[in-house]
């Protein structure tokens, strides 16, 4: 929250800050609401219904920005790095990711295993969803306003895998994504279960392809 506010103050646009909150057993709630008391520009909702994806979908949707951008609470990408996501560095973007594979990117204190897995998984939403995009799961995206509007309403994945599952919606809309080098830090208290995720996001890949069969995605 300090990292937070410390940047938001530092900018030349105005700016919103929405903490989701749904599941945790810690006071997250609590410490997220002291902080938005003396902070007018941060808002914090709570969700009953667990799931990363429910509370992402939650928050792209209750923003009101022009810019929508959604990260991982523990920040493993720098908060300064966000500024390249925007205009003017990044003009014209309808869907701006982080990515930790392509050309610039740097990766700290990461295990070997860690990484094999992850390029493992990534390779596989390649091949069955998403072609030629190289790293859909780092938790940093940006989206324009209309485009949020439209992808996360027809989102319907609400774990690990929603992250695959808006990037396409958004390029079956005809929507752009440009992928951000970053750097980015390991933190060893990931709650990602390695072998039990990867195979439910495996199950959750070929459930994207029977959706969009079906039409799910093709709602207005």
């Amino acid at each position: 929250m300090e990292q937070i506010i410390d940047f938001i103050q530092k900018q030349p646009y105005e700016t919103e800050v929405l903490i989701i909150e749904n599941g945790s057993t810690d006071r997250t709630f609590q410490i997220a609401l002291e902080h938005s008391k003396d902070h007018p520009n941060i808002h914090v909702y709570h969700e009953d219904a667990r799931g990363k994806g429910l509370a992402i979908k939650s928050g792209m949707l209750k923003a009101k920005g022009c810019y929508r951008f959604f990260c991982d609470v523990d920040f493993s990408m720098p908060i300064g790095e966000i500024n390249r996501f925007l205009p003017p560095v990044l003009p014209n973007a309808d869907v701006a990711i982080a990515s930790r594979e392509t050309p610039g990117a740097i990766r700290y204190h990461e295990p070997v295993y860690r990484h094999l897995t992850g390029r493992i998984f990534n390779t596989l939403v390649r091949w069955l969803i998403l072609p030629g995009l190289h790293d859909t799961q780092c938790g940093f995206k940006c989206f324009r306003a209309e485009v949020a509007e439209r992808v996360f309403r027809l989102q319907t994945l609400t774990g690990w895998s929603f992250d695959a599952e808006v990037l396409f919606i958004a390029r079956r809309l005809g929507y752009t994504i440009v992928e951000v080098p970053i750097s980015w830090y390991y933190n060893p208290d990931s709650r990602v279960r390695l072998i039990k995720d990867s195979f439910h996001m495996a199950q959750d890949m070929l459930k994207i392809r029977h959706n969009a069969r079906s039409g799910i995605y093709d709602r207005r």
